[in-house]
């Protein structure tokens, strides 16, 4: 392409940098990939024209090593660096030793980056320039009792949040004068322990905010345009969980005072490229200004599908020195063509406070692509979830002409998915895309901790019994299928005891299938073969006729009423999805049980595999329930584990600084 790069590094990994490549492929740019010593085998390794070894495994030693990255892109040749989102992306010491060695850096200027640096410095920049920001403080003069009285002048409830803070540390709500001292001393400790320094700002709390972003875009000939919103209220943590565009809080009188203000705010830092305006909105259509992030964002698909548009290649042409598309700079807003939605698919357990998981993805079965939906991904089948970086699997876009159909396109998209080794929030994911407060548009920032409950199965849910029928005959059928081709490799194909349908001499012969299901065993005792069985299980019995899987799609008539769901079935796990939920099962031996004993109780095991940070005990220590024994760090998190009974410790297994397996066992105390 004329004036564009002929060769650009991607500094980041998986889905990030696969998505970078797939445009610079299209307009016919070479790509050079970096790879810690985890990520050797990786997709983003496997699709760049070229690929770099940067270090090792952890973050820190290699994709955080902006001399190293640097290093590689001068001999491969690269003429930029595209640093994606995440780890250098907002690195203004890197933008400019990027710039420094004669290599263009994709984003914002190391100017416009200092300047959002700093929250209390932002908010000030952004009162200058007649942005709206929350009433607070942001003073140098961090003494208790000013900040108390500044308090009381802001009023209750407010926020306490770390000056330099960021990801949800260092952040406190006060609800009430006599609450303020204990939470401002508490955010402080955490601010030093975080980021080394304790400066805190007040600010308003927004009651049940939401929280609405706008794409904005500058170049160098001065354009500055804005790309219209995006909602991200739907948040667990403060970390998003389903984003979409255009927000359906936004109307078009506010749409246009908003998309004002954060092309204001992009002007005040002379910004240049894709960036991110991000606003805190009140119910009664009130916004203020929280930050811009000095990149591309992570749900930046949403904003492609509805105004067809590249953002990765814009990116390229503004870096190049091209002036934005004359047609983008004309209008002052630009109409949003139907609705997209964005989730994000983890490795992480919702059941187990959404611990994040690691593994090889033994099976991953996603949607496939259409002009209704797109997958961003960064790992395919067999691929390996690594503890080191963040467990995303894949992200999941929709689009269609109106919110409520591109919900159902949603869930549709993801009842087409399935993944089997680490554990993943899809199942979550179904609950939240079917909830009131999603489909009703009505949620808020703080909505998910409020009620995560309300999106999570409860201990006394039950399967279905046409669903644990239906499951039972998909493994039917499959023996069924299968056993003469097994036969076939045999001495005697034509025997009759290769035959899998309950067939015996005299009598008509019974099977026993066995499922598990969230750690419930069941045990199905069959009769009957071809698709007509009578199934009976705990006192239940059902009736199934004329069964039948095709395409993966189950049909039966179970106790006399026709049923239809999605299933699939493999040696070793079998899906029942009847549209609304899915059912997962383990397909086990009929007879080879024994009931899991051992001594939970006795022993602390590591819930995944990560690295031990620290040990807080030696054998001989008595220990009180739930006392911190050691704590390990895993997918970018520090974990607790904790003493699950008092007693003494008999042993200790593992030491600072150690990469344990999951399931090791790390401590042991002494028998009861």
């Amino acid at each position: 392409m004329q004036g564009l790069f002929s060769k650009v590094l991607i500094a980041n990994r998986g889905e990030i940098a696969c998505r970078v490549i797939r445009t610079c492929r299209r307009l016919g740019i070479a790509t050079v990939a970096v790879y810690s010593e985890a990520d050797a085998t990786a997709q983003h390794v496997r699709l760049a024209d070229e690929a770099w070894p940067i270090g090792g495994s952890r973050p820190a030693d290699s994709y955080l090593r902006g001399d190293v990255i640097l290093a590689a892109a001068k001999e491969s040749g690269a003429q930029a660096i595209h640093p994606g989102y995440g780890f250098l992306s907002e690195n203004a010491d890197f933008a400019e030793a990027v710039e420094a060695a004669g290599i263009v850096f994709i984003g914002p200027g190391a100017a416009s980056m200092r300047k959002m640096g700093s929250k209390a410095g932002a908010k000030l920049l952004m009162q200058e320039h007649k942005v709206p920001v929350v009433p607070g403080y942001t003073g140098e003069d961090q003494d208790p009792a000013l900040l108390a009285r500044e308090a009381e002048r802001i009023g209750f409830p407010l926020m306490i949040k770390a000056a330099h803070g960021g990801g949800g540390k260092g952040m406190r709500i006060v609800r009430a004068k006599q609450e303020f001292a204990a939470n401002l001393e508490s955010c402080q400790r955490e601010a030093k322990n975080a980021f080394g320094r304790d400066r805190v700002l007040l600010e308003r709390y927004v009651e049940r905010p939401r929280h609405i972003e706008f794409q904005v875009f500058g170049d160098r000939h001065g354009n500055i345009v804005h790309l219209n919103e995006r909602e991200c209220s739907a948040q667990r943590r403060y970390q998003k969980v389903l984003e979409e565009a255009p927000s359906p809080f936004v109307t078009p009188e506010l749409r246009a005072r908003m998309g004002d203000a954060a092309i204001a705010a992009a002007r005040a830092i002379d910004y240049a490229n894709a960036g991110t305006v991000e606003f805190i909105v009140g119910q009664g259509g009130d916004f203020y200004f929280m930050e811009i992030n000095t990149r591309l964002q992570v749900e930046h698909p949403v904003t492609e599908l509805t105004l067809n548009l590249d953002l990765v290649e814009l990116q390229l042409r503004v870096a190049a020195g091209e002036a934005l598309p004359a047609s983008l700079v004309r209008n002052k807003s630009v109409p949003a063509d139907g609705h997209a939605i964005e989730l994000r698919l983890y490795a992480e357990d919702p059941a187990q406070n959404f611990l994040p998981g690691s593994g090889r993805l033994s099976t991953l079965r996603l949607p496939q692509s259409s002009r209704h939906v797109r997958i961003d991904g960064g790992v395919i089948e067999g691929d390996t979830v690594s503890i080191f970086y963040d467990p995303m699997i894949a992200k999941l876009i929709v689009w269609d002409r109106n919110r409520d159909e591109a919900l159902q396109r949603m869930r549709e998209a993801l009842a087409a998915t399935e993944i089997i080794g680490p554990k993943s929030n899809v199942e979550f994911l179904e609950r939240l895309v079917r909830h009131p407060a999603v489909t009703g548009a009505t949620i808020d920032t703080g909505y998910l901790d409020r009620h995560l409950d309300e999106f999570l199965p409860q201990a006394n849910d039950t399967v279905p019994g046409a669903v644990l029928a239906a499951a039972a005959t998909a493994v039917l059928l499959d023996q069924e299928n299968t056993a003469p081709l097994l036969a076939a490799s045999g001495n005697d194909p034509y025997s009759p005891w290769a035959r899998a349908d309950g067939w015996r001499l005299g009598h008509p012969g019974k099977r026993v299938v066995v499922l598990v299901h969230a750690g419930e065993r069941f045990e199905i005792a069959a009769h009957g073969s071809a698709g007509n069985y009578a199934l009976d299980w705990n006192g239940n019995h059902a009736s199934v006729r004329n069964a039948l899987i095709v395409d993966g799609c189950f049909s039966a008539e179970i106790d006399g009423v026709a049923r239809r769901s999605q299933t699939r079935i493999d040696a070793q796990h079998v899906l029942v999805h009847d549209g609304c939920t899915r059912h997962s099962f383990d397909r086990a031996a009929a007879f080879a049980y024994s009931a899991s004993g051992g001594s939970g109780g006795d022993r602390v095991v590591a819930p995944m595999p990560g690295r031990i940070v620290l040990t807080k005990v030696s054998a001989g220590d008595g220990v009180s329930e739930g006392q911190e024994l050691a704590i390990m760090e895993a997918m970018k998190m520090e974990i607790t584990l904790r003493a699950p009974r008092a007693g003494t410790i008999a042993a200790v297994q593992a030491q600072a600084g150690e990469f344990v397996e999951a399931d090791a066992v790390l401590i042991k105390l002494e028998p009861q």
